[in-house]
């Protein structure tokens, strides 16, 4: 395990998009004795095959899962996020917008209390999603972030044997870091981290996942 790397680890089927992404990665600082490694994963049948292969192909230590259409406009990022996980080893992940818990339905982002911004076009253009909390503390500590971006100091597999398509991996992800004992957080943004370009999704088998995740974690629902 490599300390002083971090990954870029994206699943990639538009190399315009994954062009992007990465020119607004090769504009970051980065740490001081940091080297960076930019992993693409193509012609995967799933988020998580894909995550998992990543996983495999880096010794890097800090790896950052994000979608080919987010572009990190923080050119600080790097350097606070490894701040924060240096600073705190019960963190293992950290998102960019998420929920303080996970309601009954699965469905993180119908919770009543958000946390974090981005910039997104998830409703056909881009605007601000703004969850940020008063007080501006430096980090909230949630159940749930969204898959746009997550950030690990710590390896646990993706579960691919069960989430074999393109939705609840993430809030899957944060069910099995939280049964390992790990924090989940994100962190206080003065302005967003990140644009998240995805334009109007598309929620095909979306349903058939969300039973799924809720099957699969009802008894850590239900604690």
């Amino acid at each position: 395990m490599n300390e002083n790397k971090i990954a870029f680890i994206m699943c990639v089927n538009d190399d315009a998009l994954y062009r992007k992404s990465i020119h607004y990665i090769n504009a970051l600082l980065v740490p001081d004795k940091f080297t960076v490694e930019i992993i693409d994963i193509r012609n995967q049948s799933s988020m998580t095959k894909g995550y998992n292969e990543g996983l495999r192909r880096t010794d890097a230590k800090y790896k950052v899962y994000l979608h080919q259409d987010v572009f990190i406009i923080n050119k600080n990022f790097m350097n606070d996020i490894i701040g924060i996980f240096q600073e705190h080893e019960e963190i293992g992940l950290l998102g960019v917008i998420g929920s303080k818990y996970i309601p009954s339905d699965g469905v993180w982002w119908r919770s009543v209390k958000k946390v974090g911004t981005v910039y997104d076009s998830h409703r056909g253009k881009k605007e601000l999603l703004d969850f940020r909390q008063a007080g501006n503390d430096r980090l909230s500590y949630v159940a749930a972030i969204d898959g746009l971006m997550m950030i690990t100091q710590y390896d646990i597999p993706w579960r691919e044997d069960i989430f074999d398509g393109w939705h609840f991996y993430d809030i899957s992800q944060c069910m099995e870091f939280s049964k390992k004992n790990y924090k989940i957080a994100v962190p206080y943004q003065e302005v967003p981290w990140c644009i998240h370009d995805c334009g109007i999704v598309k929620l095909t088998d979306y349903k058939k996942y969300r039973l799924i995740f809720l099957d699969e974690y009802k008894n850590e629902l239900k604690s």
